[in-house]
C-alpha cells in the first residue's frame, strides 16, 4: 500500500480543519489579488480554500490532481525544481508538514528556487512538527528524513537567505488524530487561545533578505 493510503489517507475532517484554519487565520496574511503557491499540496485542502487571485499546487503525487479545485494551477513535480514557475511571481508560499521529508540540501535546493519566485515582500509560511515538543511520535511517520525545532528551523531559514519575521513554537496540535474534536468553533477558540494544549506544530513566516536577493 502506499503512502497515502496508510500513514496520510484521506479524511473528510482535514477540510473542516483547513476551511475554518484558512478563513480564521491564514486569510489575513493573504490579500485578494495575491498569487499563491503551495509546495507539498497533497489533498489540496489549504490551497482549495485560501481566496486570492492566483493559486499554484506542487506536489510529486500525481494524485495530488484530482482533489485539487478548478481554479488551481497543478505541478506536478519535485518542490526542488519550481522551474514551471517564473521569477517573482508569488507572494505567499506556503508549505505544511513538509521539510521534514528532505534532506538538508533538498531544503537548500528548495529556498534558492522559493527565493527565485518571491516578489519583494513575498513571505514563506511553513507549518511543521516542532521536535521539542514532539520528539516520542516524530518519527511514527516513517518519511520524516530530518529534525527541525523552532530554534533550528529559524537558523536554517537565515543561513539561507531569509529574514524570519513569526515564529509560533505551539500553533497546533500535531495531527487530526489528536484527542481534540475537529469542531470549527473549536478551531477558532483555539487559533485566540494563548495557551495551547497538545500542540506540536510550529509556525515559522519569512521573506527573502534584501541582502541576499538572488541577482
Amino acid at each position: 500500500m502506499a503512502y497515502h493510503e496508510t500513514r496520510f489517507a484521506h479524511d473528510d475532517r482535514r477540510k473542516v480543519l483547513w476551511r475554518t484554519l484558512c478563513h480564521s487565520y491564514f486569510q489575513r496574511l493573504v490579500a485578494p489579488s495575491d498569487a499563491v503557491l503551495e509546495l507539498g499540496s497533497g489533498y489540496g485542502d489549504f490551497i482549495n480554500h485560501i481566496q486570492c487571485a492566483r493559486k499554484i499546487a506542487v506536489d510529486q503525487w500525481a494524485g495530488a490532481v484530482d482533489y485539487l479545485g478548478p481554479d488551481v494551477q497543478a505541478e506536478i513535480s519535485s518542490i526542488v525544481d519550481l522551474g514551471a514557475i517564473a521569477d517573482r511571481s508569488i507572494d505567499f508560499v506556503f508549505a505544511s508538514n513538509v521539510f521534514e521529508h528532505l534532506r538538508q540540501a533538498e531544503f537548500a535546493t528548495c529556498l534558492v528556487e522559493v527565493k527565485r519566485v518571491l516578489r519583494p515582500r513575498g513571505t514563506l509560511n511553513i507549518l511543521q512538527p516542532n521536535y521539542r515538543f514532539c520528539c516520542n511520535e516524530y518519527f511514527d511517520d516513517y518519511t520524516h528524513v530530518a529534525i527541525y525545532s523552532d530554534r533550528s528551523l529559524c537558523d536554517f531559514l537565515r543561513v539561507n537567505g531569509l529574514r524570519v519575521v513569526e515564529c509560533k513554537p505551539r500553533f497546533l496540535p500535531l495531527t487530526i488524530k489528536s484527542r481534540l474534536p475537529v469542531w470549527p468553533a473549536l478551531i477558532r477558540a483555539y487559533l485566540a487561545s494563548p495557551i495551547k494544549p497538545l500542540a506540536k506544530q510550529m509556525f515559522v513566516r519569512a521573506e527573502v533578505d534584501c541582502n541576499t536577493w538572488p541577482e
